[in-house]
């Protein structure tokens, strides 16, 4: 029987909330503690809907993954991937074709400390601590060289990942860094949180998750998570809300409109 990483307290501190594990408990996972139910208790006072903006998330993701499968794609880089739990990458991946390859990258030693213990029988998906802001070294660990084959397509993930990279670390840089190693027939997917259209209360969300977090929230408008495209190909709709991209019917959508508008979302290619 596999270990849970919430059963060793010698790693994970169970009375500080983390955003990895407060967004698996929005998706209905398993692996979050009382402080990361109780700080997502906190932010559904000011936005209700938060549970469902992480719902139509990972219906994205699902989406996005089996879209770059159905175009070729074998393997993925999911960055900033958080807890692969509750139907991630892996999981879509090898209901398709149980070859693809995975490799999940977090800044969070708890995040990834969690991903170990869940991946560590799974020959075809690993895990790896690296910051998107250090795409050198990202990029050079030798548990994504081993796993994934750059000559070939790769679907590079990077989904509620960008806002938390301010203007002065340069976005549209690091991108373009990622991009430099992708050959033609490769995907990029992001969705972003943006203030187009937002309300007042969803604003104060925002900004409140903001403060109370270790990571500073940098929402963008369409113009700027547009420039995160550049060198890609974008694919239709374009960058849309989050349920608006290829959306398989009304399951993809929240009944609250506020959900539906607080995440971007596209996905590009390289010819």
């Amino acid at each position: 029987m596999k270990s849970d990483p919430l059963d060793n307290p010698g790693v994970i501190d169970p009375s500080v909330p983390n955003l990895a594990r407060v967004y698996d408990f929005l998706l209905g996972g398993g692996h979050n503690f009382p402080a990361d139910r109780q700080f997502a208790a906190a932010v559904a006072v000011k936005a209700p809907y938060i549970a469902d903006a992480a719902r139509v998330n990972r219906s994205f993701l699902r989406r996005a993954v089996l879209f770059m499968i159905d175009n070729g794609v074998r393997q993925f880089l999911d960055i900033g991937s958080g807890i692969p739990t509750v139907g991630n990458v892996h999981e879509i991946a090898h209901q398709v074709d149980p070859t693809c390859r995975v490799v999940y990258v977090d800044k969070e030693p708890i995040a990834v400390e969690h991903s170990r213990i869940l991946l560590r029988d799974n020959a075809r998906a690993t895990v790896v601590q690296a910051d998107l802001r250090d795409p050198d070294h990202l990029l050079s660990r030798p548990e994504v060289r081993e796993l994934l084959d750059f000559s070939q397509p790769v679907g590079l993930l990077t989904l509620l990942v960008w806002h938390f990279v301010s203007d002065a670390e340069d976005p549209p840089g690091l991108m373009a860094h990622y991009r430099k190693e992708l050959v033609s027939g490769s995907h990029v997917a992001l969705t972003h949180i943006t203030r187009d259209g937002a309300s007042q209360d969803t604003n104060r969300a925002i900004d409140d998750t903001s403060r109370r977090t270790q990571d500073a929230i940098y929402p963008r408008d369409l113009a700027e998570i547009t420039d995160l495209f550049n060198g890609f190909e974008l694919l239709e709709p374009g960058i849309v809300g989050c349920p608006a991209w290829r959306p398989e019917g009304p399951g993809d959508f929240s009944d609250e409109p506020k959900s539906n508008k607080l995440l971007y979302a596209g996905v590009g290619n390289i010819p």
